[in-house]
């Protein structure tokens, strides 16, 4: 079974750069890669150069399908729903492939208050789970920005968890939090990845903040900032940023075997 692996982070982080590098890092390696967007704000066809029309609607807004699933009715509140609906089929059918890649556009919650106890998060719950405990492929999620979603345990089971943080004191707090959540839920690999990181000595005041180990530190990169602009992906300019995720991913894969 391919390993799977979960990348969180305060919005704006990079977590989705991180995801598309390393998607096509595996996929380059001879692995069978899923990577799945989990996010609200879905955008992880753009970080692997095209534009989120090619991908369809997330599964997430696809009413009549949560409800056919579900056992419920679109737009239902307060009804009775499958706990357990049954997704294994629906990869196959909404996946996209490019660059030797399946990318999945799951997309997440987004109404105030909408955890587990809805048929959407049933759904998300199902479909999540079905992915990390039994597709066979290497699994890449984008999760959602934040905490919250760690709070839903939509995860459990995955191999690792990957935070990425930036030079910030909310965003080494949120990363914080999110290490904690994932070593409560028994992931057993936690890792980090300090990004745009300007000099060595901010590189290592964000490090002895963290309770994590650290992975790489990756620099602040104008050309990937452009290449975003230009909806190019960061993978294919940015030489420097693929050099220091593909140490970044070497260095986790010997984590995970180090922990099994």
């Amino acid at each position: 079974m391919g390993v799977k692996i979960a990348i969180g982070g305060k919005g704006g982080v990079g977590k989705t750069t991180v995801c598309a590098v390393w998607a096509r890092l595996f996929a380059e390696d001879g692995f069978d890669v899923l990577a799945i967007d989990a996010d609200p704000n879905t955008n992880l066809a753009l970080a692997f150069g095209i534009d989120s029309s090619q991908t369809g609607e997330p599964l997430i807004k696809m009413k009549q399908l949560i409800a056919e699933r579900t056992g419920t009715t679109a737009d239902a509140v307060g009804a009775y729903f499958k706990l357990n609906p049954e997704v294994s089929d629906l990869p196959e059918k909404y996946q996209v492939k490019l660059n030797g890649v399946k990318l999945l556009v799951l997309g997440g919650i987004t109404q105030a208050g909408a955890g587990c106890a809805c048929p959407e998060g049933a759904f998300l719950k199902a479909l999540l789970t079905h992915t990390i405990l039994q597709r066979q492929e290497l699994v890449l999620v984008d999760l959602a920005a934040g905490v919250e979603f760690m709070g839903r345990a939509s995860i459990q089971g995955i191999d690792a968890l990957v935070v990425i943080a930036e030079p910030g004191r909310r965003s080494i707090e949120t990363a914080n939090n999110i290490a904690k959540m994932g070593q409560q839920l028994g992931i057993k690999t936690v890792a980090a990845i300090v990004n745009k990181i300007t000099d060595a000595a901010q590189a290592e005041t964000i490090k002895s903040q963290l309770t994590m180990p650290v992975l790489a530190n990756i620099n602040y990169i104008p050309a990937v900032q452009d290449a975003d602009l230009r909806n190019k992906p960061a993978f294919e300019v940015g030489g420097e940023l693929v050099n220091q995720l593909r140490q970044a991913r070497n260095e986790l894969t010997s984590l995970i075997e180090r922990k099994e």
